[in-house]
């Protein structure tokens, strides 16, 4: 089991920038990579960056460029970054964790999320 816990959400006029955070706990050695997902009001939750133990970065096209995600192992936790924030950016933002275990061969494989984080983004 993983447990994640985001902070970091509040409410920013547009333009401005906040930071989000999400600590892992228990299992974090079978974490194999580690993300951000959002759900605005009336909408399915989308992807928005992804960072993997190996392998490159992914974001979604709308927040390349202003969107960065970043992963501390040491202390199991991944942040995101966000500048130039709109309106369309409003939305709970999720925390996940992509893990496996068990043989290389037939691993399991379980997604973790956190509670979530309030963003709101004032015009």
């Amino acid at each position: 089991q993983v447990h994640l816990v985001e902070s970091g959400g509040g409410l920013v006029q547009a333009g401005g920038s906040l930071r989000l955070s999400c600590a892992a706990s228990g299992s974090t050695f079978t974490i194999d990579a580690m993300g951000w997902y959002r759900q605005a009001p009336g909408k399915q939750r989308e992807f928005v960056a992804r960072i993997p133990n190996r392998g490159w970065v992914n974001y979604a096209d709308s927040v390349k460029g202003r969107f960065t995600i970043s992963r501390n192992n040491a202390e199991n936790t991944v942040h995101l970054q966000m500048n130039s924030l709109t309106p369309e950016d409003t939305a709970v933002y999720y925390c996940n964790a992509e893990a496996s275990w068990g043989p290389i061969e037939d691993p399991r494989k379980s997604d973790y999320w956190g509670q979530g984080t309030q963003v709101t983004v004032s015009s």
